[in-house]
């Protein structure tokens, strides 16, 4: 990192593995740093690092780099013979709030779960109704590290949605995601894919409900919001015994069509401003997974591979999403029409799904609000006229 921040940037490069100088030459890491640069301000310091060696001899190490507008975790693996055998930079995630209460009067407790075996299990918290249970769901996260409560700034929607459901007497399991609790032993695994980072841990927690004591082998939905909501017919269709996906603000079309729209939009709110260009921005994104993630994921097709269940499908937009806008969602009704799906458009509400006026920007992620009770009701009804 010293020599990133002085630009030695061959330096670097020369302690790199074979594959890792083919994939990052010292021009391109060069390039990386100057575009993250844009993004966070000045580097300032190290303020924390973490090491710990995995199977196979591989170290992940985690060095926190302080920035003028935020923290960046810079994730080094090196191999048994010490060399660079992978890096990258991924902002570090907020930390964990503490523990919340239900609201008095909530009809439902909580519990600690944990979610898979091995090196990757992960904390979970089941919300469980202290009446009859209807059903139960698992939560799957969007893109990034979230925590099990898909923390954005003060708000907590899938804590929202999990209360909120859990009143409606449906159980739900939420959990961390795999990228922020497990983060730089993440980083080292080779080959790293969506089935990996997202697919594997939702099965798991469809396997946790269906075999806890407490739910009595209730159906299974699973939710997913943003990337999980585009992964969720995919998660189906690896598990033949899950009842029913609702996909929140699930992107239908071509993951980079998607991006460079967000990134397009982006741009518009701040013209002239200096921002990095849009292919700039495309190919950090790009730079923040390994290729074999993203080829994971083009080779996905949602709409396909929604079509072809024969479990019931909810999908839900927010009309003023500009980072999944409704495209997608007329998308979804052409693949799916009537048959098997049911389709939700609510005129104010972002891709959060909170409620807002005019065009949506980054800075109303930042502003307190929750999920109103007009979507949960919506998908309470949908799920229980496919129970009862």
């Amino acid at each position: 990192m010293d020599a990133i921040v002085k630009g030695q940037f061959e330096a670097v490069t020369e302690e790199f593995d074979a594959q890792m100088a083919a994939a990052l030459p010292a021009q391109k890491l060069q390039e990386v740093w100057k575009t993250l640069l844009q993004q966070t301000g000045a580097f300032k310091s190290i303020i924390d690092e973490r090491s710990q060696t995995a199977a196979g001899g591989i170290t992940a190490v985690t060095l926190a780099c302080q920035c003028e507008r935020g923290v960046l975790n810079a994730l080094v693996a090196f191999d048994v013979e010490a060399r660079i055998a992978g890096l990258r930079f991924v902002p570090r995630p907020v930390a964990a709030a503490p523990a919340v209460s239900p609201p008095p009067g909530s009809r439902f407790s909580e519990q600690p779960v944990t979610v898979g075996t091995g090196p990757f299990a992960l904390p979970g918290t089941l919300s469980v109704p202290t009446d009859r249970v209807v059903a139960a769901m698992v939560l799957v996260h969007g893109s990034g590290p979230h925590d099990r409560d898909g923390t954005v700034g003060p708000n907590t929607p899938l804590r929202d949605l999990a209360w909120g459901l859990a009143n409606r007497q449906i159980a739900v399991l939420r959990y961390e995601k795999r990228t922020r609790e497990h983060g730089a032993k993440v980083a080292s695994i080779p080959n790293l894919t969506v089935q990996v980072a997202v697919i594997d841990d939702a099965l798991a927690a469809v396997v946790v409900l269906k075999t806890h004591t407490a739910l009595n082998a209730r159906p299974v939905f699973v939710l997913g919001h943003s990337l999980g909501g585009t992964l969720a017919p995919r998660i189906a269709r690896a598990d033949p015994d899950i009842a029913g996906v609702v996909i929140m603000a699930g992107a239908a079309l071509p993951f980079w069509d998607v991006a460079r729209r967000q990134l397009v939009y982006l741009a518009s709110l701040q013209p002239g401003s200096g921002a990095i260009s849009v292919d700039d921005g495309l190919a950090t994104l790009r730079r923040a997974a390994p290729e074999s993630y993203w080829k994971d994921l083009e080779a996905y097709r949602p709409l396909d591979v929604a079509a072809s269940l024969k479990i019931p499908v909810l999908v839900l937009q927010g009309e003023r999403d500009y980072q999944v806008t409704t495209d997608n969602f007329a998308a979804w009704q052409e693949a799916l029409g009537d048959r098997t799906a049911t389709f939700k458009l609510y005129p104010t509400l972002n891709h959060l799904f909170l409620p807002g006026e005019g065009k949506s920007t980054p800075a109303e992620y930042q502003r307190a609000g929750h999920i109103p009770d007009a979507v949960i009701d919506d998908i309470a009804t949908w799920l229980k006229a496919r129970v009862n």
